[in-house]
């Protein structure tokens, strides 16, 4: 009798931490991914993908990044950590560091090496920048180390910065046709990696090559196939379904899959072997994957939002998301993971788009930007104070301005004066302004939560809604305005309701209300605001 009481105790108690905590947590990021693409190209979606994780799961229709630059890496890191770039240091993709004097890459880290069949370059990589914890850590305290973390992307950046500084692992797609990590997490890459990389599995993709996923009369929502605001993919003589892979992967390398809705698949393949070979969720000790599909980026960069090829990437990956929860479903269980889905940035609409169709808006190039500075200096102070412009950010040359008997606070609002009359200019703040933000000024209160005192400039710039400092294709983001801002969020699964809210939200919830779901730790630079609507269980 005594056996099986304890018997029944030690099942009641296995019992009560499972109901505690999922046996896994998926946090998948879309690179790039504005929310309006999930209405505009709702009516071609499977029932089984976006459709299934908005009907059935919790939707917040109106969550917004709250700090400038809406770039790749402070996004993954933001919603990871619960805080902004002002908090937790990565305040761009590469910057000008201020502190460093000189350039530096969110990621890099030269006391490590590559694993893997990839360069030097591709592999020094670690978490080290990031100055905070984010979810991922705090789930690996909170389980004593037990629960594994593994970050997976495309890109370095969107594998490492999710995973932490505690993950078991991260990996990331060499320009090889391999995955690839670095010795901060290992010596060598796991068998099954290893494995996993001998197969090629990019290869039946680029011997297929891209067409369009549905007949012709699907991409009603786009542009016609090659408008003029779309780039070349490779230099490919027109931007024109199909797409001969086999001979762009001839004239460069295995990278070329990255700007084709396969990166996505190729990625997908592998996020299902890590669940199967690292028995991701197969106890009761919380595991947690975050997965950055990144082959939207390249799409959007490149062909642009109204793009034929960007609508097909989306339908592609609404079907990698439905075999993605099948997957989850049947090695999981369908209660036992918890799941949510948002996006890094979103982006602009092309602007000769709109500027054809008389929106008074141009397209500024950055290079032009740096040559128009270096040309008022030397008028204005007979020599180049430009330290450096990047990331809307403008340094000056302190030891030049003390050489020539400068005032630094002359120097500032001399060039001020002059950006404010630059038509692509709304504002200007210098570092005074931003660091004394009281968050009464809406734009300003952006900066602030963007910036880092001992990385940022002396002056930042903030351009008019519509402009882009990008070239005349394609698209990019950035800015503080809703186009880069305005991003999916859907929870789904273990302990969610079904439901959507309306209210304004900010992307830096999401890791507290992780956090609280599962019971550990906030992390440690985040204010806590949590998502009230997906912690009540009833």
């Amino acid at each position: 009798m005594k056996k099986m009481i304890l018997f029944l105790t030690v099942l009641i108690m296995s019992n009560l931490q499972a109901q505690e905590r999922p046996k896994l947590v998926v946090g998948i990021v879309v690179d790039q991914m504005k929310m309006e693409y999930l209405y505009r190209f709702s009516d071609d979606f499977s029932a089984n993908g976006f459709k299934r994780l908005m009907n059935n799961g919790y939707t917040f229709q109106n969550m917004h990044f709250n700090y400038m630059p809406t770039y790749t890496a402070p996004g993954h890191a933001s919603i990871y950590t619960g805080t902004t770039p002002a908090i937790h240091g990565i305040v761009s993709n590469e910057w000008f560091s201020r502190k460093l004097g000189k350039e530096m890459y969110c990621t890099d880290d030269a006391s490590v090496s590559t694993v893997g069949d990839g360069t030097k370059e591709e592999g020094e990589m670690s978490p080290k920048n990031l100055l905070t914890t984010t979810i991922t850590d705090e789930l690996r305290m909170g389980t004593n180390f037990k629960g594994k973390v593994i970050g997976l992307s495309l890109k370095d950046r969107g594998a490492i910065l999710p995973a932490g500084h505690f993950a078991n692992w991260a990996f990331w797609y060499s320009k090889t046709g391999a995955f690839i990590s670095s010795s901060f997490y290992g010596e060598k890459l796991p068998d099954w990696v290893q494995t996993f990389n001998e197969e090629k599995h990019y290869m039946p993709y680029i011997n297929k090559g891209w067409d369009l996923f549905k007949p012709k009369a699907t991409y009603n929502e786009s542009l016609e196939d090659n408008n003029p605001y779309e780039g070349k993919l490779y230099n490919s003589k027109a931007a024109v379904f199909p797409y001969d892979l086999k001979d762009m992967y001839a004239k460069n390398d295995a990278g070329v899959i990255r700007s084709t809705p396969f990166g996505n698949d190729l990625l997908a393949e592998f996020a299902m072997k890590a669940i199967e070979k690292e028995e991701l969720g197969k106890d009761n000790i919380t595991d947690f994957l975050a997965v950055s599909f990144s082959s939207t980026d390249y799409v959007g960069h490149l062909l642009g939002p109204r793009s034929m090829e960007l609508q097909d990437t989306y339908l592609r990956l609404d079907q990698t998301i439905a075999d993605f929860l099948n997957y989850l479903d049947k090695t999981v269980g369908k209660d036992n993971y918890l799941l949510f889905l948002t996006a890094d940035h979103a982006g602009a609409e092309n602007v000769n788009y709109l500027k054809d169709h008389k929106y008074n808006v141009n397209s500024v190039s950055p290079s032009t930007i740096r040559t128009n500075l270096k040309e008022f200096s030397m008028k204005t102070f007979g020599v180049d104070v430009v330290l450096n412009y990047s990331s809307f950010n403008l340094f000056f040359n302190k030891e030049i301005i003390k050489n020539k008997g400068l005032e630094l606070s002359k120097v500032k609002e001399e060039f001020k004066s002059y950006l404010m009359t630059q038509d692509y200019v709304k504002r200007v703040y210098t570092e005074d302004e931003i660091l004394s933000s009281t968050g009464n000024d809406y734009f300003l209160n952006f900066i602030a939560k963007g910036y880092d005192v001992t990385q940022n400039g002396d002056l930042v710039i903030l351009d008019k809604p519509g402009y882009i400092e990008y070239q005349g294709t394609g698209t990019s983001h950035g800015t503080t305005y809703s186009y880069d801002t305005h991003v999916p969020a859907i929870f789904y699964g273990w302990h969610i309701k079904k439901g959507e809210s309306f209210n304004k939200k900010a992307i830096t919830q999401i890791a507290p209300t992780i956090a609280q779901k599962i019971k550990v730790s906030f992390p440690n630079g985040t204010e806590a605001n949590v998502l009230e609507e997906v912690l009540d269980n009833k």
